[in-house]
Parts: structure tokens; sequence; C-alpha cells
């Protein structure tokens, strides 16, 4: 009979990694590292920026998912969970102005699994709140494996049917329009194609490795527009992400082949560079027009903004 190697646990986190900070963020951060978590929660998470500043603290991960735009924080914890981290992760998530929070610990006193859970039957449906134990585990001299066990998540369910239960008549008539919209995807190909449709104005793709940006759809009763969105959470970032990007102005809308109007907009957080049509979502007869235009203008702009990630390389 062929032996059978015995599964062990790795007790002590920190023999594999010594320091949060140093050793464990950049490890988690790997597009490899990330996808696992990503399996594991069942969100598709792209990466923007380590150790992203909210005022003078910083949040170890500022992510984003990459159907939806959706900003996530991840703060790692290799010990058992606290009253600190709990205020952080709250703290971070309204400076990142994030909606799904990620919180990774050794292991999950019950008090903090009350209180996650807490949180996440008490808000709507925008905000996802995951408590996650991390273990390590290896078959006799094997490399370290590791394991995400998800203690507490949304309730999807309950938060579903607590919206459905007061959506208004224009968040219906969202909601419609944004399914037609993904319908329109899946049939030609389109990068919206497995994204899920909202009672919101607006959705979007993260630029990757441009930090805090997003090309977002935005639709109103008498137009519809698509736009690079700038919010990285801190004001004085998003200006100088704007001012590197219009440095580069004439080649982004040479790739993106045609002119964008470009708004710094001086005494806002945020910045926004966009196309606008004078179409309405309201309007059935326009919906196709719609489509095609998000469709084409979303696939160019990211390129054209993409090209440009090599700006904000550390």
């Amino acid at each position: 009979m062929k032996q059978l190697g015995k599964l062990e646990k790795i007790e002590d986190l920190r023999s594999i990694w010594k320091h949060e900070a140093k050793d464990f963020t950049p490890w988690l951060a790997e597009e490899e590292n990330l996808a696992m978590l990503s399996e594991a929660i069942g969100i598709d998470i792209v990466l923007e920026e380590r150790e992203s500043n909210v005022g003078e603290f910083s949040v170890d991960i500022l992510a984003s998912e990459e159907s939806t735009g959706r900003k996530i924080i991840i703060e790692n914890q290799l010990e058992d969970t606290n009253h600190d981290h709990l205020g952080k992760i709250i703290t971070y998530a309204s400076g990142k102005d994030a909606e799904v929070i990620i919180w990774i610990v050794k292991r999950a006193r019950d008090e903090h699994k009350q209180a996650i859970e807490w949180l996440n039957n008490h808000t709507d449906d925008k905000c996802s709140f995951f408590l996650i134990e991390i273990e390590l585990w290896r078959i006799g001299n094997s490399e370290p494996a590791v394991k995400f066990n998800i203690v507490e998540r949304p309730n999807d369910w309950a938060k579903s049917m607590k919206k459905s239960l007061s959506l208004t008549q224009g968040g219906a008539l969202k909601l419609d329009f944004w399914q037609q919209f993904i319908d329109y995807n899946q049939s030609n190909n389109g990068v919206y194609a497995k994204s899920m449709p909202t009672s919101d104005a607006w959705i979007g793709k993260s630029i990757k490795g441009i930090p805090g940006t997003s090309v977002n759809l935005v639709v109103t009763k008498d137009s519809c527009r698509i736009e690079a969105y700038i919010n990285s959470g801190s004001q004085d970032k998003n200006k100088s992400i704007f001012d590197a990007l219009y440095s580069v102005k004439d080649t982004i809308e040479k790739d993106y082949g045609a002119s964008l109007i470009w708004h710094r907009l001086d005494d806002k957080v945020t910045c926004r560079i966009y196309e606008d049509r004078p179409w309405s979502y309201t309007n059935v007869d326009e919906r196709q027009n719609i489509f095609k235009f998000f469709c084409d203008s979303t696939n160019r702009m990211l390129k054209s903004f993409g090209y440009q990630a090599k700006l904000f390389k550390k």
C-alpha cells in the first residue's frame, strides 16, 4: 500500500511571515496570491496600491473589483482580532469610500465575529464585510500551503431582499437598463458580460496600474457618459494623478480616438475625464445607441489610459 503523508498545521504564522507590513502584505499583493483570495470569497480582486494613505494612517492593500470597479480594502493581522483593528477597517473604509472590506487574521474572537455579522446585517447592499482566518498547512517537509477560512461574510440573499423591497421606480428602471446592457455585452463579447446589474446610475472597471482610477459608465435622464474617474481617497493625490495624465493628454486622446473633456475639479476631491452623448437611458428607443457607445468606448478608454500606467510605477 502506498504511504500517505500527514497533514500538519503550522501554528506560528510568523515563522513564515515575520512582519505583517514587510512580509505578509507584499506576499498577499502578488497577483497569484490575490487570485487565491479572490477564489475564496468569490470576488475578482485587482490590486491598486499597497500601504495606501488614509490621512496619517495607511491601509495594507487598496484594490478594486474587476467586474464593477468597487473599491476594496484589505487589512491584515497575523494575530487574534482586537478592537484597534476593528476601528481601523471602518476608518479605512470610510476614507477610501470602500464597498468591500476584508479583514484577514490569525484567529477571530467571538465578539469580533459578532461585530462583523452586525455590520453586514445593518448596512445596505453596497457594503460587504469579510472576516477571514488564514491558516498554513504542510505535508511532511513540503512547502507550506495557505488556506483562507471565511468566518463571516455578507448575507447577500437578505441584502437583496431588503433592496428589492425599497427599490424606487427610478432604481427599478436603472436595474432593467443595466440588465439589458449586460445582455448586450454577452451577445457581443463585451467586458461587462459577467457583471451583475445594479440600481445605481453607474458601473465601472478599474484601470490597472493607475491608483484609484476607474472607467465608469454613467447614465442620467438627459445624457450618458463614459469617464475616467479618479478617486484615491486623497484630494492631493487625485490632483497629482490628473496632472500626470493631463501631461500626456494628446497621446491619450490620440489612442482613444476622440477628444475628451478634462475636469480637474479643483474645489472637489475627485477628478473626471469624459465623453458624453445626449441619450437618455429612460428612452427605450435610444438604448441600443447607448449600449454600442458604452461597449466601444470602454475598450478604447481602458486601453488608452492603461498605456499610461507606466507614469505611476514606483
